[in-house]
């Protein structure tokens, strides 16, 4: 086994800072901030022990260039402190040891930015040399917590600025020149940090629409995929029920009637093998669309159409039906294909639904229409004669034949009539 910690091996970045990424390209999202981390908790790098967001490589730097900007701030008050004579040795010792204090606090601004700047407001009152500090911990506090916690301490420091400089007058400023340009600071660095903290906002809520925007395309994908997949099963379960059922007749009738003549038995063998080849060319066919779907090309096999009415009429005769066809339509090859096609397939659905459930009866397939008026499809069966077994599966071709009518446009009604007998009546859109 290795030796190797698998907790020191190289993270991928995490799905959502690859989609932000891709949103927003030129971003360095390799070294996320924290604060990114604790307005999003769904986000990994929060530490095993404590739960708190880790501190990153880039949160170190920023945060030593924070304290190196308090310190100096603290460095050049105490450097004014010093040199004024009114201000006693041991008051300017305590302010800087203060200051000294606060800088180091400084190193605390994201585990209690609210503590912090709550803190430095009676700290900064008596030290000098913590204003850096000071205005450290209120950018944090405008980075890291909504405007209502913000606009109460800031609130409160700006109150406090007059009686600051009451009390503890600038040596090389008057006093409203002083009061002016810590006023004007203390908005500035709030406005600031409001500024990067909507910023940092925006960036993850581009970062959820983007990852949003992937995911309802990879849905709309899947759904894609299996519209295609339930259409192929419908189309498979049309053209394999007409070919099976032509099977099971013929090799109904060569069961029953075993001592038929010779010619009448290999007469229906022939059916029979007939029926098996067609049914393995319609598979083959309708593999070949699902591969040519993949493939972004067409299918070498063309689709029925309206065309091949009286084929499939002149079949369902040679198994034994009793079919009439009453084919108004002067020009088939008029009809679009697409319309033609699901013409094609509801006669083919009906005549297979007749025979398995009214063998004997005299189908009837009606087509009528004109371009504008549209395309009528009907196929009807009297009530069967004597009880016909209940077959398995019955009502799914009928849901499928609905939804292709749907889809192309147009509308079927199915259902039992007062005689006894059974309709299967389609409308499609003719322009």
């Amino acid at each position: 086994m290795s030796g190797k910690n698998p907790a020191s091996a190289p993270q991928a970045p995490p799905e959502r800072t690859v989609l932000l990424s891709r949103a927003l390209p030129g971003r360095r999202w390799l070294l996320p901030s924290a604060l990114a981390v604790e307005l999003d908790p769904d986000r990994a790098g929060r530490s095993p022990r404590t739960g708190r967001p880790r501190r990153t490589a880039r949160d170190w730097v920023v945060d030593f260039g924070f304290f190196l900007l308090a310190v100096g701030i603290g460095l050049l008050a105490a450097d004014s402190l010093t040199g004024d004579p009114n201000t006693p040795h041991g008051l300017a010792v305590a302010d800087q040891w203060l200051g000294a204090l606060a800088c180091a606090a400084v190193w605390l601004r994201r585990r209690w930015p609210l503590g912090l700047a709550v803190a430095m407001i009676p700290v900064g009152l008596l030290s000098t040399t913590s204003g850096g500090a000071g205005l450290v911990a209120l950018f944090t506090l405008a980075v890291h917590r909504p405007f209502k916690y913000v606009g109460w301490v800031a609130g409160v420091s700006l109150a406090l600025i007059p009686f600051y400089f009451w009390l503890r007058p600038d040596p090389d400023l008057p006093y409203l020149a002083a009061l002016t340009l810590t006023t004007v600071l203390t908005v500035a660095v709030v406005g600031w940090g409001m500024f990067v903290r909507s910023k940092r906002q925006l960036l993850l809520s581009l970062r959820d629409r983007a990852r949003r925007a992937e995911t309802e395309a990879e849905l709309r994908a899947e759904q894609a995929q299996r519209l295609a997949r339930e259409a192929i099963a419908r189309e498979m379960h049309d053209v394999l029920a007409h070919r099976l059922t032509l099977l099971s007749v013929h090799a109904g009738a060569l069961e029953f009637r075993p001592d038929a003549p010779r010619a009448e038995v290999a007469r229906a063998a022939g059916v029979i093998r007939e029926s098996a080849h067609e049914a393995l060319q319609d598979l083959r066919e309708i593999i070949g669309v699902l591969r040519a779907s993949e493939r972004g090309d067409e299918s070498g096999r063309p689709q029925p159409t309206l065309g091949a009415l009286d084929a499939l009429v002149s079949e369902s005769r040679e198994a034994g039906m009793k079919v009439a066809l009453d084919n108004r339509v002067t020009d088939p090859a008029a009809v679009p294909a697409s319309v033609g096609r699901t013409a094609y397939r509801i006669a083919q659905e009906g005549l297979t639904n007749a025979r398995k459930h009214a063998p004997g009866a005299e189908v009837t397939v009606s087509v009528a229409g004109a371009p504008g008026d549209g395309l009528t499809v009907s196929v009807r069966n009297p009530a069967p004669q004597g009880d016909v077994p209940p077959v398995p599966g019955s009502g799914q071709g009928l849901i499928g034949l609905t939804e292709r009518a749907t889809l192309a446009g147009g509308h079927l009604q199915h259902g039992a009539e007062s005689d006894g007998g059974f309709e299967v009546r389609a409308w499609l859109p003719w322009g």
